[in-house]
């Protein structure tokens, strides 16, 4: 599909593509995909810390997406629900890797991370590339329990609501991990960072078009 006819059709609901993929126009599905592969790249690399295996498990999560589009019952928003099915793939992958960490459990003991930028020079001037890059670093050293949180409400800028629906919390939980998160990374850097957090963990361009390519790939199989 052409970028520029994706373009005229992004004024569609979730729901409306939704029902006319469902209808027979499977090409469609690729609107979905692109309109949701920052939150889902940035999600699922906040879980698995490796960006070649969170390429491959965005496939398996949009397969998995399209194989139970039919299920979706609009109990909660249709970005929720792909969310969560992207959160269960990855913690599915770090099972299989038996590393993982569970989301439940709350690390009360004082952690130190390392937030300097290498070779950092006090009479450099920063560039948003790299405020950028310095983010993604403090919070990719961020405990699991933290950074999966951290990453949905101050860099995909979810709400306290759905952040919890998408990770199976309560909101308190939400609330007390943020609070946590964001002492960890410290009030200094994100200010710093400012407005350059929606910059960070970009997923677009040929990786973007990779995936896409990817997913019909294995749906067409």
């Amino acid at each position: 599909m052409e970028l520029e006819q994706i373009a005229r059709l992004e004024v569609w609901s979730d729901e409306q593509v939704v029902e006319r993929v469902l209808a027979g126009e499977t090409g469609l599905y690729e609107i979905i995909m692109r309109r949701y592969n920052q939150r889902v790249y940035r999600m699922v690399r906040s879980i698995l810390r490796d960006d070649a295996e969170t390429e491959d498990v965005m496939q398996d999560a949009w397969v998995r997406v399209y194989e139970h589009l039919r299920q979706f019952e609009g109990r909660a928003a249709f970005s929720t629900w792909v969310a969560r099915i992207a959160v269960n793939e990855a913690l599915a992958r770090l099972r299989r890797r038996s590393r993982l960490t569970p989301l439940e459990d709350d690390d009360e003991g004082e952690i130190q991370v390392n937030m300097s930028a290498p070779d950092s020079n006090p009479e450099q001037t920063t560039s948003r590339s790299e405020i950028a890059g310095i983010l993604e670093e403090a919070i990719m050293a961020l405990p699991d329990q933290y950074r999966t949180v951290l990453m949905l409400r101050d860099v995909e800028e979810l709400n306290t609501a759905d952040t919890a629906a998408t990770l199976s919390l309560t909101e308190e939980n939400v609330k007390v991990r943020l609070h946590r998160g964001r002492a960890l990374v410290r009030k200094a850097l994100m200010e710093r960072a400012g407005g350059q957090a929606k910059s960070a963990f970009a997923f677009l361009g040929p990786r973007c078009d990779r995936v896409v390519a990817a997913v019909f790939a294995r749906l067409a199989e």
